[in-house]
């Protein structure tokens, strides 16, 4: 898999450890990680348990994980990649944080379309799937307006913070390009 991608504002490279201390920033905010199936991170042993656990994925091509860094201030302002790929159906899901003073700028736009570019044109994905917790109303209109369509509601399909909870369901294809 590719380790890098460009974009006009951003760089997207693997994560790695030297990225601890900005993941660390954005991972214990309670409202970054209010949607993400994790809670807030306190300690840095939990960043680093987090990038060795998606390194592990990436080498076993079932996963992989971006830092996104702002070009123009070179700071890590999230994350982004593929939580899961399966080349046997030719499909991954998507995911995305992004650390709060970035919000409502374009940045998850702008690096979601680099991923769904890199898996339609050159991991030769079908499917891409995005799993969103229906209060995350933000991520929705995100998705939404990439061109991705709801296909339903999986009813407690997760545990996330000791409770199962619903999931809502959205895909795209690559002849929805």
């Amino acid at each position: 898999m590719i380790t890098e991608l460009k974009s006009p504002r951003l760089f997207l490279r693997k994560m790695n450890v030297l990225d601890k201390a900005q993941l660390f920033e954005i991972w214990s905010d309670p409202e970054v990680t209010k949607y993400m199936n994790i809670d807030r991170f306190t300690s840095m042993k939990q960043v680093e348990e987090m990038i060795q656990l998606f390194d592990t994925l990436s080498q076993n091509n079932e996963a992989i994980r971006y830092s996104i860094i702002e070009l123009a201030s070179e700071e890590i302002i999230g994350t982004c990649g593929f939580n899961a790929i399966d080349y046997d159906n030719a499909k991954a899901e998507i995911g995305y944080d992004l650390r709060r003073k970035y919000w409502g700028k374009g940045y998850a736009a702008e690096a979601m379309t680099s991923l769904i570019h890199y898996a339609f044109n050159d991991l030769n994905i079908n499917r891409i799937e995005a799993k969103i917790e229906p209060e995350n109303r933000n991520s929705i209109k995100l998705i939404e307006r990439l061109g991705f369509n709801y296909e339903g509601t999986l009813r407690e399909a997760e545990k996330s913070k000791g409770q199962f909870i619903n999931l809502k369901l959205y895909s795209k294809l690559a002849s929805d390009k």
